[in-house]
């Protein structure tokens, strides 16, 4: 026999009125709870947590947008200096390391030869000017013909070309400096036979040391004589040395897309001509830009945002669009204000409207104790 059904609905109602009984015990609080096992196990608050994070708030400051390149040093006024005659080394007056002026004397050759071919040629050329004022003074009192003024012209002028050339032979004994700058490589000893065009030393001026660097062509708008520069050596700790554009080539390589730029330093102690150095050439300084720091940006897809501390310890979630970075901060062209404080630290996993908790802040109570307690 079955339960009448009005019963049912009569036990149906009880329930429902005891649960909100028990409800309002608990004074007025509703908690959502989880069930397992269809609703037949015990049931647990679902509790929302505050993130523990470090903030930092915004501040002024400079910076710089730079560009950044690898390249090696290297000095346009690098010469090779050649002999210019055959004979034998008689005076080696220079070393590797000595400085030399353009002009100076760094080698003798032997000269015997040049020297008495000088002095023939200087006589026979007196000789010659004094036939040919001779001549001149004949022809014009009518005394000899013009032929004979013009052979005498013509030996003149035949001594004077053998004079100079005597002059240029023994000039080529003495090896010179072609620059002024420093002796990087000697090839050559006391004593030794050298020939015509052997190589005798390398001069380097270090004050025309430079880095080429190659700029993609979209670049170029922000390049421009003058530009200041700032070369890193990693083979000297690290240290940075001052520099500027010299040159912007006016073509682009169509096979690269790039220009060639030239970038010159003044003469700097340990900067070194094949030295590996990175190149940044300052594009763009704002002098009290709002900076953030770049540890507190969190990228997603091709965005970037931060996360700004609110009221009641929330944080909200803004995008930023760059208007300046360096490699340690950003400027946000808006969005941001002086003395807003960002997440710096624990934003990786951090939602829009999050609640979090910062240094210093009390711990969160334990809320099963305080249940044991009652």
């Amino acid at each position: 026999m079955g339960i009448p059904k009005s019963k049912t609905i009569v036990a149906l109602a009880m329930v429902i009125a005891i649960a909100v009984l028990s409800a309002g015990c608990n004074g007025g609080e509703v908690k959502a709870r989880t069930f397992e096992n269809g609703g037949g196990g015990e049931s647990e608050e679902r509790k929302v947590e505050a993130i523990p994070v470090e903030v930092a708030a915004l501040e002024e400051g400079r910076i710089e947008a730079t560009l950044r390149f690898s390249a090696t040093l290297e000095a346009e006024r690098d010469v090779q200096v050649y002999a210019e005659a055959t004979r034998r080394v008689i005076k080696l007056l220079v070393e590797e390391g000595d400085t030399v002026r353009k002009g100076q004397l760094l080698v003798s050759l032997q000269d015997e030869e040049q020297r008495a071919s000088l002095a023939k040629t200087t006589s026979q050329l007196d000789q010659r000017n004094r036939e040919l004022d001779w001549q001149k003074s004949l022809f014009e009192q009518d005394l000899v013909s013009k032929q004979v003024f013009i052979d005498a012209e013509y030996q003149a002028d035949q001594a004077r070309l053998a004079f100079e050339e005597a002059q240029r032979q023994l000039a080529y004994t003495e090896v010179r400096a072609a620059i002024s700058g420093v002796i990087t490589e000697r090839s050559v000893n006391l004593g030794d036979f050298v020939t015509v065009n052997q190589p005798l030393f390398r001069i380097v001026d270090f004050n025309s040391i430079v880095a080429r660097i190659y700029v993609p062509e979209q670049e170029l708008p922000r390049l421009e004589r003058r530009q200041p520069a700032r070369l890193t050596a990693d083979a000297l700790g690290g240290l940075v040395f001052s520099g500027a554009i010299d040159r912007i080539s006016p073509v682009v390589d169509p096979g690269t897309g790039t220009i060639k730029v030239t970038v010159a330093t003044p003469r700097q102690q340990d900067l070194r001509p094949g030295m590996y150095v990175q190149v940044e050439l300052v594009t763009a300084v704002h002098e009290q830009a709002i900076r953030i720091p770049k540890k507190a940006l969190v990228y997603d897809n091709d965005q970037v945002f931060v996360f700004r501390l609110g009221e009641e310890r929330t944080v909200e979630r803004l995008p930023i669009i760059p208007a300046l970075e360096d490699t340690e901060y950003l400027e946000p062209t808006d969005g941001l204000a002086l003395g807003d404080e960002i997440v710096v630290a624990g934003q990786s996993g951090l939602k829009d409207g999050a609640k979090v908790r910062l240094p210093g802040d009390p711990e969160p109570e334990d809320e099963d104790d305080g249940e044991n307690d009652e």
